[in-house]
């Protein structure tokens, strides 16, 4: 294993981090079991503060249980729509999830608290989930590279998923991961296409020596 990279393999980096989607349309059939390795292995090789590793995966398998997590994920897509105001009706033609149609469904689970201090003193709850969302990060940018979509599905009440999937008291899921093939990739993010949001200049976000824009 070499130290460096080449800018071949610099630019292959770049170029899956820009390409990456938060896609919601998918054409079912299925991720071969190695392809399927190779992004969890990326998941569990992110890093996490004081090393606690607090990621865990759920892969749903059976299509009862996948049927009755959808029904979770609609309940709330319903509930954000009463809080829209006037954007209800906008928000409502929005597809926010492919549960049904992707090849694999896969639960992501913050373990419970296991007591690590070290990073993590002042803010242990942020540590932990920002670690596991570098997992998921991990996955959505391995995935991409195998010209795989995948989807974080966020529409939930965690006590739901967790009753559906024998969470255990202290852990708390934090997506549904919709994974599988596509027919293509959004050319940019699907919210940017629908005129939600668009994404800020990256002048917007940086600041120098104190808070951006202030």
């Amino acid at each position: 294993m070499t130290d460096n990279f080449s800018s071949t393999e610099r630019d292959a980096i770049c170029k899956v981090i820009h390409a990456r989607r938060d896609m919601r349309h998918f054409t079912g059939g299925t991720v071969a079991p190695d392809v399927l390795r190779r992004i969890l292995a990326a998941a569990h090789a992110a890093p996490s503060v004081g090393f606690m590793q607090p990621w865990r995966f759920i892969r749903v398998t059976d299509r009862a249980l996948r049927e009755r997590l959808a029904g979770v994920v609609e309940l709330e897509r319903r509930r954000t729509a009463e809080v829209m105001g006037k954007r209800k009706s906008e928000f409502l033609r929005l597809k926010v999830e492919g549960i049904r149609d992707c090849a694999e469904l896969i639960a992501v689970v913050m373990a419970p608290d296991d007591g690590t201090v070290f990073g993590r003193r002042t803010m242990p709850e942020a540590m932990a989930l920002a670690s596991c969302a570098c997992a998921i990060e991990n996955m959505w940018l391995v995935a991409r590279a195998e010209n795989l979509g995948m989807g974080w599905v966020s529409f939930f009440e965690p006590e739901a998923v967790a009753r559906l999937l024998a969470i255990p008291a202290g852990a708390q899921a934090i997506a549904l991961l919709c994974l599988g093939p596509v027919a293509s990739f959004y050319e940019a993010p699907m919210l940017k296409i629908e005129g939600w949001r668009d994404r800020l200049p990256l002048e917007a976000v940086l600041g120098e020596n104190r808070y951006p824009g202030e």
